[in-house]
């Protein structure tokens, strides 16, 4: 392609390229990033297809970088989540749709609680659940904690950019092992989205997530419940009487994690499916 064409061509060579690539939905894609190349002027790729691009070399390494399978949100650096805008990165699992039930569940738990709940998300990644649930509860607080202290900087930055870093603290911790001094080791409400993924297959998982996710957040073990192995002794330990905590599961592991619940002595009370009807997550208390 020449330095100058039009926000037509542009659309239909990197719709092309992206289409052979096996990307879903290309063309749309291609006009995200031809958006986002431009500099956010979405308006002018759908209105103005005539109009001319100066430059469209970073257009068209998006569309390579988009062709060999980096996920869109990567490219533009952000995604969406619970209204929410959210700075995403390889450092952290991309939040996704199915997390919300997560959220949702939270906030219906936390209804007739304290009206300052102590929060903990295990595993915050981009701090998209701890976050959320902020969002909708400004007398709340809470701290995210995260092994990955690339991630951590990442959710404390989201804090930032969404107003909540005065009512949120972000740690780099295996679990809930730094957890025993902080909100006098208790909290109302613990969250959490492990990884769930058996090791085995990750490798089989669409492209963007087993080449650009970090592994760190997919990766549950032989069997994909080591993290809920891990996590159940310190839900026990770290939720207050008359606290709740909401773990996200994979499709099929619901008997499987609720034994490993039962175990460590928590009762479990319930669950979410998401969208797809798949149940999602478990509700647990002390």
């Amino acid at each position: 392609m020449s330095t100058a064409t039009t926000i037509r061509n542009c659309l239909d060579l990197g719709t092309a390229r992206l289409e052979a690539a096996g990307v879903e939905a290309p063309r749309r894609e291609a006009r995200l990033l031809l958006a986002h190349a431009l500099g956010g002027e979405a308006s002018r790729i759908s209105g103005y297809p005539e109009d001319a691009v100066a430059d469209t070399a970073p257009y068209l390494g998006l569309i390579a970088r988009r062709a060999g399978r980096e996920p869109l949100s990567h490219l533009t650096g952000r995604r969406e989540f619970w209204s929410l805008d959210f700075q995403v990165g390889a450092a952290a699992l991309d939040p996704r749709p199915d997390s919300e039930v997560v959220v949702e569940t939270a906030l219906a738990a936390l209804k007739g609680g304290p009206a300052s709940a102590r929060i903990a998300d295990f595993g915050t990644g981009t701090g998209c659940l701890l976050l959320s649930i902020l969002s909708e509860r400004p007398a709340d607080t809470g701290v995210g904690i995260d092994l990955s202290p690339a991630a951590v900087d990442l959710a404390r930055e989201n804090a930032r950019r969404l107003d909540l870093a005065a009512r949120t603290a972000f740690t780099v911790s295996d679990w809930g092992s730094a957890l025993g001094a902080i909100n006098g080791g208790r909290f109302d409400l613990i969250v959490a989205n492990p990884p769930y993924i058996p090791s085995r297959e990750i490798d089989g998982l669409q492209p963007e997530v087993a080449r650009f996710e970090p592994r760190l957040a997919l990766d549950g073990g032989n069997d994909g419940l080591d993290a809920y192995r891990a996590l159940a002794p310190d839900l026990g330990r770290l939720l207050a009487s008359g606290g709740v905590g909401v773990l996200e599961i994979g499709d099929g592991q619901g008997e499987a994690v609720r034994g490993i619940l039962g175990d460590s002595g928590l009762a479990i009370d319930g669950s979410a499916r998401d969208l797809g009807g798949i149940e999602r997550c478990l509700i647990c208390r002390p």
